[in-house]
């Protein structure tokens, strides 16, 4: 939902915006009390100190939202997603069953990718609450807000809020070394050092997820090496190499038959793509994902290209979302 001055609330659905015609125009005030009497003392200084906030918040134990309160032409402005109290599964959300594996993993590194507002966090919920019913772990999730919130089956979980629960991402993840966490779920790794820390926390035990704005697998892996100086890569890249487990990038597509449907790219980490990532050839990822679906791995035009002759997305709306339409053409033969 979006507010905003001199407008009527807006709802975002199956990806396009729709007006709220029955309900008034906000005024300025409107928008400024509606958003604003959310914030604590401490978050409204904050607001006033750094111009916007991310919060998450629940209504009357019936409805958990994540917000963006921000200025925009010196006037307040606000966006609210809806967070789901259930997670759903694996299956619900039509991911593919290879996932399962990554859940039972004791350490590694696993990464969610893809464009904002395209289900990363929702995919990295059904994958820590895999673990949640299945072993008996110690949990730790570093969010900024916390979204998702678990219930506690087999595992103790701990969700840490960056703000209130723990300074920031880097102090979080330095102090779960100390606490005893087998699995770690870090909301969004944004800094070089949260990176390597995140690193080293899978090459000494740990299993953990994340996620990273980025598009592809290929991508995700220059990003995060790239992120560190010249000197540093030849490390980082030989720590990733022996610690990557996998990368899904997912992409929610309006589908035919109304709603949203998953497109995915999915990398699964073989010796092939070890070796590759420790000489630094990145670039030769995609070939290696394209011709190894028999282990598992997903293309992403492969998966465009079988929603499409499924009839379940248009051509056109597959070549919007291909980061290689003019291969995508060729799979259907266009």
């Amino acid at each position: 939902m979006h507010l905003s001055f001199n407008r009527k609330p807006i709802l975002r659905i199956d990806g396009g915006l729709v007006m709220l015609e029955e309900y008034p125009v906000l005024s300025e005030q409107d928008v400024k009390d509606l958003s604003l009497c959310l914030l604590t003392k401490d978050q409204q200084e904050k607001f006033s100190a750094q111009r916007d906030i991310d919060l998450a918040f629940n209504y009357q134990d019936k409805a958990r939202f994540r917000s963006n309160i921000y200025l925009q032409m010196g006037k307040v402005a606000s966006a609210f997603r809806y967070i789901p109290s259930k997670i759903r599964t694996i299956e619900e959300l039509e991911l593919p069953a290879i996932l399962h594996q990554f859940a039972q993993a004791t350490q590694g590194f696993f990464l969610v990718v893809g464009p904002s507002g395209h289900g990363k966090s929702t995919a990295l919920a059904a994958m820590v609450d895999e673990v949640n019913h299945n072993r008996f772990d110690h949990i730790i999730t570093i969010e900024d807000p916390v979204e998702y919130l678990f219930e506690q089956d087999k595992c103790i979980i701990d969700q840490r809020e960056v703000g209130i629960d723990v300074l920031d991402f880097r102090r979080g993840l330095r102090s779960v070394f100390r606490e005893d966490a087998d699995v770690i779920m870090i909301g969004e790794m944004r800094d070089p050092e949260t990176i390597s820390t995140a690193i080293t926390a899978a090459e000494t035990g740990h299993l953990i997820f994340s996620t990273l704005h980025t598009n592809t697998a290929s991508q995700t892996i220059d990003r995060i090496i790239d992120s560190f100086p010249p000197y540093q890569q030849p490390q980082i890249r030989s720590q990733l190499s022996s610690t990557l487990l996998g990368v899904l990038s997912r992409r929610l597509i309006p589908s035919t038959q109304g709603g949203m449907i998953n497109a995915v790219e999915l990398l699964i980490v073989n010796s092939a793509i070890r070796n590759l990532i420790r000489e630094g050839k990145i670039h030769q990822i995609d070939m290696i994902i394209d011709t190894s679906s028999e282990e598992g791995m997903i293309s992403l035009n492969r998966s465009l290209a079988d929603l499409v002759t499924r009839e379940l997305i248009s051509a056109e709306n597959a070549e919007l979302y291909s980061t290689s339409p003019a291969e995508l053409r060729l799979l259907l033969g266009r």
